[in-house]
């Protein structure tokens, strides 16, 4: 998985965050599917908003909240990223 990531200019972390983002998430929301403290998928965020990845926008019924939605970019580099981790699986498509 680093590896595949790493090809893409990802970390592990940032791979899995972009993996999970399947719609609009709360940091919480993405913390809980990535398997981590809020704090860490935080980091994570702040790195793939650097890169232009994932815009933070106001949550629709919770003014106190934002959520996590990716970019045009952030969508085709997650279709690119999921047709690696697809490469050599045992499962089928």
């Amino acid at each position: 998985m680093r590896e595949r990531a790493s090809s893409l200019g990802l970390t592990a972390p940032q791979a899995i965050a972009l993996r999970e983002l399947t719609g609009p998430l709360t940091l919480r929301e993405l913390s809980t599917r990535m398997g981590c403290e809020p704090s860490n998928a935080t980091f994570v965020s702040d790195r793939l908003e650097d890169q232009g990845l994932v815009d933070r926008r106001p949550h629709p019924q919770d003014r106190r909240a934002k959520q996590l939605v990716l970019t045009d970019k952030g969508t085709d580099l997650r279709e690119r990223l999921l047709e690696l981790f697809a490469e050599d699986s045992p499962l089928p498509p």
